[in-house]
């Protein structure tokens, strides 16, 4: 497989905060660091994962500014600027260029349901605003509704800046047909870890990465074996690591990411409202699937 733009494994960075909830940039910038280290290719800030719903946008900026002093020119870093109003992603993503970001990811509006044609609307409008290249996010389950392939693939074709999917659907004949009908240079990246080696089979370039926090050694190791061709030890890779994988999907992510980095000796912090720290019970299965896999 030819080497995609951002690489094959891409953590969604967790958000740190301090003792009181609030941004903790220079602890963001030590995890940014210590994740580059550990082999990422690319960041991605301010996902899901980052608790994307509760930093709103000044906080955003601050925060994209903070990593991308920190990492430089060593990986991409990507901006999570997707929102569910079209205007308003525009006009944000046009200010987070200014930062000096490598590129934005953009999910599926949520909450509000478009169609398909909205949807290619929304993202053909976002598209034509900026310049730096888009990773689309297509996750149902977060969203309540899907991108069809038709539609993912509509984007890839009428858009230059259109470069890459997140495929979080669950949905391999999807996967199949995006990777089929995708121009050159257009890639799908797995939305979940444990789907990984499933999506890669089926011609997909790599994971954007929950467990790449924890374990992005480990999680890079499976990408780059499978890429390879060499399935046999990335199917061993992968099974070895898949307990702590889904283990860390315990409860509402990123409550357990936070709390294995905590475990691992590098605490950043809890998660805002609506969600809740871990359970001590929580931490404690955690810690044990963390020993059993080799992590802790």
């Amino acid at each position: 497989m030819s080497q995609p733009r951002f690489g094959r494994m891409i953590p969604a960075m967790v958000t740190p905060f301090d003792e009181n909830r609030e941004l903790d940039l220079d602890k963001a910038q030590a995890l940014a660091a210590r994740l580059v280290d550990g082999g990422s290719d690319s960041l991605i800030i301010n996902g899901t994962t980052g608790e994307s719903p509760t930093v709103f946008y000044p906080q955003k900026m601050e925060l994209f500014r903070a990593v991308v002093e920190a990492v430089g020119n060593r990986v991409p870093v990507i901006a999570n600027v997707g929102d569910n109003c079209t205007a308003d992603t525009v006009g944000f993503a046009r200010d987070v260029a200014e930062l000096g970001v490598d590129g934005f990811m953009c999910v599926v509006p949520y909450y509000n349901k478009p169609p398909q044609e909205g949807m290619y609307r929304h993202f053909r409008t976002i598209a034509d605003a900026v310049e730096l290249p888009i990773i689309l996010y297509n996750i149902p389950g977060r969203c309540v509704v899907n991108m069809e392939a038709e539609t993912t693939l509509r984007l890839a074709h009428d858009c230059d800046n259109v470069v890459a999917v997140k495929e979080a659907s669950g949905k391999m004949d999807q996967v199949e047909a995006i990777v089929a009908g995708a121009p050159d240079g257009f890639v799908v990246y797995s939305g979940d870890d444990s789907a990984t080696l499933d999506v890669m089979k089926r011609g997909g370039a790599g994971v954007i990465s929950t467990i790449g926090n924890v374990s992005p050694a480990r999680m890079k190791e499976i990408v780059e074996l499978a890429a390879a061709g060499d399935w046999e030890a990335a199917e061993a890779a992968n099974e070895r690591l898949m307990p702590l994988m889904t283990g860390l999907f315990e409860t509402s992510n990123p409550i357990l990411v936070k709390e294995a980095l905590k475990l691992l000796g590098f605490p950043v912090g809890g998660v805002r409202l609506p969600l809740v720290d871990a359970t001590p019970e929580q931490s404690e299965r955690l810690a044990a699937t963390m020993r059993e896999v080799g992590v802790l």
